[in-house]
């Protein structure tokens, strides 16, 4: 069987000394299409444009900070109590899409607080939605640096990552991607269609479960990501799914019993 062999160099562009690579790129495209998004939900719902500016700082480092240390209290967290210093070396890699989660929910909680005029859930619902379209972002520039790579697999879609190694696997980045997408567009559309008359926590609810539950299923394609996983019955991604899927389902149901209450009082 012919496999697809995937060689492309993480590097898009060399500039004297600075690297850009695709990782970069594709990382400052979905805070890019993300600020478009949330400039036409604040355009639909009133609110002032110029909120959006420090919004987007906080959600980067929210996302930055928690994506990192996420990953250093996660999936490593032996080498970097060895190597305190190296906590801050973010160019060599090294982000956790569930420490990235955290990150967010505190920022915006903190933005919020200094924003009384943009509630919290409400805050949370409208982000989830530019949140899980960069997810795709993020995971096909993971594709691209042959990262995050999936277990050998003999599929007609398998793909050999040559940087890593001669074997057929699958392309988990891209079943990430792909889900992720159906996601957002899930969301989009259920706002776009609702935003007048939807509950507060519904949106961010959905999507929680959906991600994390896609999440938790695709783990079992994918290479393990801690080196004290192996012995483990699950991977540490999907022990930190968990929480988000049970989280998730009492936003949403808290979100719903509101509206039920609402409709009753009427």
């Amino acid at each position: 069987m012919d496999y697809f062999v995937w060689n492309t160099d993480p590097v898009l562009l060399s500039i004297g000394p600075v690297n850009i690579h695709w990782y970069g790129v594709f990382f400052a495209a979905a805070f890019i299409v993300g600020f478009s998004i949330m400039r036409r939900i604040f355009a639909n719902e009133g609110k002032p444009e110029k909120d959006l500016d420090p919004l987007c700082c906080y959600m980067a480092a929210g996302t930055i900070i928690g994506a990192r240390l996420g990953h250093v209290l996660f999936y490593d967290p032996a080498y970097y109590l060895s190597h305190p210093l190296q906590i801050f070396a973010i160019w060599n890699g090294g982000l956790a899409s569930h420490g990235g989660a955290i990150g967010i929910a505190l920022a915006l909680l903190i933005f919020s607080r200094r924003h009384p005029q943009m509630p919290y859930v409400w805050l949370l619902d409208r982000i989830s939605i530019p949140a899980i379209l960069g997810g795709v972002f993020i995971r096909i520039g993971n594709f691209f640096n042959s990262e995050i790579v999936g277990l050998p697999a003999n599929l007609p879609w398998s793909v050999i990552f040559s940087r890593i190694d001669s074997l057929p696997r699958h392309p988990t980045q891209l079943y990430e991607a792909f889900v992720y997408l159906i996601v957002f567009l899930l969301l989009y559309s259920t706002y776009q269609r609702r935003s007048r008359s939807l509950p507060n926590g519904v949106l961010s609810g959905l999507f929680l479960i959906l991600v994390f539950t896609a999440r938790f299923f695709l783990e079992f394609t994918k290479m393990p990501q801690a080196s004290y996983e192996y012995a483990m019955p699950i991977s540490v991604g999907q022990w930190l799914s968990i929480p988000a899927i049970i989280i998730g389902g009492l936003i949403l149901w808290c979100g719903l019993k509101r509206q039920g209450q609402a409709m009753e009082l009427k």
